[in-house]
């Protein structure tokens, strides 16, 4: 497994110290032997397809589930003892996939209905208003969109002014504008001194958002860093994908030293490398009669250091979350 900290996280106080947790329902290993730390003031990814035991992590730390082996502190605090998990209750605001407000209470009544919960809630007025739920203060739970049912969902997370916030999969089901949306919203969050702990399965929301991520699959973690060390560590670097004009032989490109692969996708072909990459791939196929037809290029990216660790896509698989 790779592990490595975030510049200057690892100087940090640990808030969240998981240590070789495991989980079993039934015959089936959910959470196998998986370890790491957060540190205050991060964005910290937990990130990995549906069904890699993500949320049933997260369910341990915040002391929803009981694991059945391992260790967990949250701020100082043990999830599995009833004292101690009373009093995180005030300090840790959680945001889960599967939760759901009382459907015909209105935006104003849920918020007031949570904030009776804490002795010193959040000034409902103004999370609202960093929401964007202040014109929608009326309107019932059921009438929300997606959206806004799911900003609902952060403001009653945030209402007991917690210190770590849980967010799981809460950009899932909205469409691409709402994503935006909602990443500068949990932006907006760590910039108020909340510390983050984001489950997602989509690679390019870690990338965007994350300090440090810890890759999950099959329940174990497989890398643990920032997304740039992790795609560096997985051999990422270029790509070019293109339609060649006709037939080459692969050792045209792969004799270059700036290329590091080649892989045929049916009529395209992907070339993966560094440096000039380009107009090495480009300039050689040209120089042996080749055209290159609609080219495109990028970086790599968490899926393909994803590829890399594990030989397949993360969307290969698509269970309900464990």
């Amino acid at each position: 497994m790779t592990t490595s900290a975030a510049n200057g996280s690892n100087q940090r106080p640990v808030v969240i110290d998981a240590s070789q947790l495991r989980k079993m329902y039934g015959q089936t290993v959910a959470v196998d032997d998986v370890s790491f730390s957060v540190h205050v003031g991060e964005i910290f990814g937990i990130l990995g397809p549906n069904g890699a035991g993500k949320t049933t992590t997260v369910e341990c730390i915040i002391g929803l589930r009981r694991p059945d082996a391992g260790t967990i502190r949250v701020l100082g605090l043990n999830p599995e003892s009833d004292q101690d998990r009373e009093e995180l209750h005030t300090l840790v605001g959680a945001q889960l996939q599967v939760s759901a407000l009382p459907a015909k209470l209105t935006v104003r009544e849920n918020l007031d209905l949570y904030r009776s919960f804490y002795s010193h809630p959040a000034d409902g007025a103004e999370l609202v208003s960093l929401l964007g739920l202040g014109d929608k203060l009326d309107s019932s739970y059921k009438d929300l969109s997606g959206g806004q049912k799911q900003r609902l969902a952060v403001a009653v997370a945030l209402i007991g002014q917690p210190k770590i916030a849980v967010l799981d999969e809460m950009t899932a089901g909205l469409d691409p504008q709402a994503r935006r949306d909602t990443w500068e919203l949990i932006e907006g969050i760590r910039a108020r001194g909340v510390t983050i702990l984001l489950v997602t399965h989509y690679m390019d929301e870690a990338q965007r958002l994350c300090d440090r991520v810890a890759l999950f699959d099959q329940g174990r973690i497989v890398a643990l860093g920032t997304p740039s060390e992790l795609v560096a560590e997985a051999g990422g670097g270029k790509h070019v994908t293109f339609v060649p004009s006709g037939p080459f032989d692969d050792r045209l490109l792969t004799d270059l030293s700036d290329v590091t692969g080649v892989e045929h996708q049916g009529p395209r072909v992907v070339v993966t490398g560094t440096g000039e990459l380009v107009n090495a791939v480009i300039q050689t196929l040209a120089a042996n009669g080749v055209t290159a037809e609609d080219v495109t290029t990028g970086s790599a990216t968490l899926e393909d250091a994803f590829l890399r660790l594990t030989g397949r896509h993360i969307h290969e698989r698509d269970e309900a979350n464990v």
